[in-house]
């Protein structure tokens, strides 16, 4: 059995297998329940991020949840994988914001989190309820948004001094205020000034939950090299703000976000956990390595905050203290055909492969919901926990 909220499993596993299964899906589960009295919201798993937003800004302007920046994504997946956004150095993780849920176990009886126990609750928030049975509704706390937040997009190239300023990010993006939150999204684009044609673009991307006075002033104490300024941000809604993040026009209607169908590209996902800066010249011999396998790209997703006080035995998700930040690996294609995917998922590998030196070891840890097969997979018979226990220390160390 398969079960399928979003369909978001970046390697398919929701709706993909090599035995015959059949695919439980919850797509008309997903009713959302808001009370705004107790600051609560009983979300059904059918639901889609995008929604579950929407329905929050429907009754107010200073409320937001910290979940992923994809409208399109599941609730139910997202959530039992331990989903994180761009609010999550000021308030954590999903499953840090989770306070009861509804779940049916291999029995048919549903429980809530009394009935079912802390135990069984603890493993549903981080450790893919799917292996204990099917959640149908989680219940949330909201968490408090100004009214006014600030994003930005700042590009920057090799010949625009861009290792320079990765090296500063990656020595402050961890230790930044909790409400500031700046991704890196690193790409290779074309030259008309490089050998060969091509350079590395980073792409610093943030949500900051205040004015961009004080944003612009913050970035400009600990991050001057990237030389910020006023007219590179915008001053918004917590809601248009998941816009701005989703590469949708800003002044777009919000109900867009209603909006279930996913993009139709191919992909390939990988990752790992930084938590020792990357010296500068191994910045650049990765730069080299990324123009050599392009398309693959890389995301930088800062850690520290919020992050880093939560015990690591809070929940089933276990990367804390410890890591500055983690990176997404990935290739997109839209040509069909095994001979293509298997390209660009090789170009994705190598480029993982390169980056052994500088990540995590013992165990070279993986996040569960970027889910990845070339960790492991089991065949569900007598050497199934073997075969879970290689892929399920990476994910839970």
């Amino acid at each position: 059995m398969k079960i399928r909220s979003g369909g978001h499993d970046y390697d398919g596993l929701s709706y993909v297998a090599t035995v015959p299964f059949f695919v439980l899906d919850m797509f008309n589960l997903r009713s959302i329940d808001i009370d705004m009295e107790t600051e609560t919201v009983w979300v059904q798993s059918g639901a889609i991020l995008g929604e579950l937003y929407y329905r929050i800004s429907e009754l107010s302007k200073t409320h937001g949840f910290p979940a992923g920046v994809c409208p399109t994504v599941g609730v139910g997946g997202h959530f039992t994988g331990g989903g994180y956004g761009n609010m999550m150095r000021k308030y954590g993780l999903t499953v840090d914001n989770i306070v009861d849920a509804y779940f049916i176990d291999v029995n048919g009886r549903i429980h809530d989190r009394k009935s079912m126990g802390e135990d069984l609750f603890w493993a549903i928030r981080g450790g893919g309820a799917a292996s204990f049975g099917v959640v149908l509704a989680y219940k949330i706390k909201f968490v408090h948004v100004p009214e006014i937040v600030t994003v930005f997009r700042v590009e920057k190239t090799l010949e625009d001094n861009a290792t320079d300023i990765v090296d500063q990010w990656q020595h402050v993006a961890s230790k930044l205020p909790k409400e500031l939150f700046v991704r890196l999204v690193i790409d290779v684009v074309n030259s008309s000034t490089r050998t060969g044609g091509s350079t590395v673009r980073v792409s610093f991307i943030s949500l900051f939950l205040g004015d961009s006075k004080t944003l612009v002033s913050i970035m400009n104490e600990n991050l001057p090299l990237l030389g910020l300024s006023q007219s590179d941000c915008i001053e918004t809604s917590w809601i248009r703000s998941v816009l701005f993040w989703t590469d949708i026009a800003i002044d777009s209607p919000t109900d867009v976000l209603l909006n279930r169908t996913p993009s139709s590209s191919y992909l390939k996902r990988k990752s790992d956990y930084v938590k020792q800066p990357i010296p500068k010249t191994a910045l650049e011999g990765i730069w080299e390595k990324m123009i050599e396998l392009q398309p693959a790209q890389m995301i930088f997703n800062p850690y520290g905050g919020k992050m880093a006080e939560i015990a690591s035995t809070a929940t089933p998700f276990p990367h804390r203290a410890g890591n500055l930040w983690k990176i997404q690996y990935l290739a997109n294609w839209n040509q069909g055909g095994a001979e293509t995917a298997q390209r660009y998922i090789e170009l994705t590998r190598k480029l993982h492969r390169y980056m052994t030196p500088f990540v995590s070891k013992n165990p070279r840890e993986a996040f569960l919901n970027y889910r990845d097969i070339d960790l492991g997979v089991n065949h569900n018979d007598r050497g199934s926990y073997l075969e879970g226990r290689v892929y399920g220390i990476k994910y839970f160390k």
